[in-house]
């Protein structure tokens, strides 16, 4: 991974994002935007994001399958979990949108490539 001096900022950032998305899907109410199919829209995004985050960390295919898989799983559990709450409900669509957003951001960041890390530490950098 070329990004590496800022290695442990990314990767609390990166857990950051899955702890959000964990609250987001267990809130009783949870910010709601208002335009059609924003809440498919959210999940997609949120999960695209949250993978092409952790392919940027972890650039070995290996890995990326890897959390591909638990984000997927993930975003199913956490539909089951909002069904066990009661509060909320189990959407399989939502579930369909998160998968998606996984596929999704792993295919941005193949397209990007494994640099994106590293060009934001290299903009944060002080210029000499």
């Amino acid at each position: 991974m070329a990004a590496t001096r800022l290695r442990p900022l990314w990767l609390a950032l990166g857990w950051a994002m899955v702890a959000g998305i964990v609250w987001l899907s267990l809130t009783p109410a949870p910010p709601k935007l208002e335009f059609a199919l924003s809440d498919k829209v959210g999940h997609l995004v949120g999960y695209g994001a949250l993978m092409f985050w952790f392919c940027q960390l972890y650039p070995a295919r290996s890995a990326r399958a890897g959390y591909a898989l638990a984000f997927a799983i993930m975003g199913v559990g956490l539909e089951f979990a909002q069904d066990a709450l009661g509060y909320r409900t189990l959407e399989k669509w939502d579930m369909v949108a998160n998968v998606l957003g996984v596929g999704l951001g792993w295919v941005a960041a193949r397209a990007a490539g494994p640099t994106v890390l590293s060009w934001i530490e290299g903009w944060l950098s002080p210029r000499a």
